[in-house]
């Protein structure tokens, strides 16, 4: 042997050390089914809100409490009404302020009343409530 195999014989040797497994290949067992999940029957869903807060301000009695027919005796026809499920949004405007009034039902099922309402003017600055509803009183 030359010099020249004696070099080739230890890289000969790492590579034969990279050979495969002569061990058997398993394929792996399959993944366990997806369990699938159920809805809820509809009696767990939860439908009806809680309770609306109502709110209590001087000034403001026979309008938070009543519902939409007193309050059309009181102002008139509503400029707007809007309704979004068992909640309703009435709205009245005149010189003096725009009065909305949020009426919901104080029970599943029960008839809408009001429980809040907000005034503004014409440009959107914040006008008292009462002050508001006792000015389109008047001009009713």
């Amino acid at each position: 042997m030359n010099a020249r195999h004696l070099l080739v014989l230890p890289a000969l040797l790492a590579i034969s050390g990279c050979g495969g497994s002569t061990e058997a290949v398993r394929p792996l067992p399959p993944p366990p089914a997806p369990k699938l999940l159920r809805p809820a029957p509809p009696a767990a869903i939860q439908t009806q809100r809680p309770r609306p807060h109502i709110q209590v301000l001087p000034g403001l009695e026979g309008v938070i409490g009543a519902d939409a027919e007193a309050l059309t005796r009181q102002f008139g026809a509503p400029r707007l009404d809007v309704r979004e499920g068992d909640a309703r949004k009435l709205q009245w405007s005149g010189v003096p302020c725009v009065l909305d009034a949020y009426l919901y039902p104080p029970d599943a099922g029960g008839r809408p009343i009001a429980t809040f309402v907000d005034a503004r003017r014409g440009d959107g600055r914040d006008v008292d409530r009462a002050a508001c509803v006792a000015a389109l009183r008047k001009t009713r």
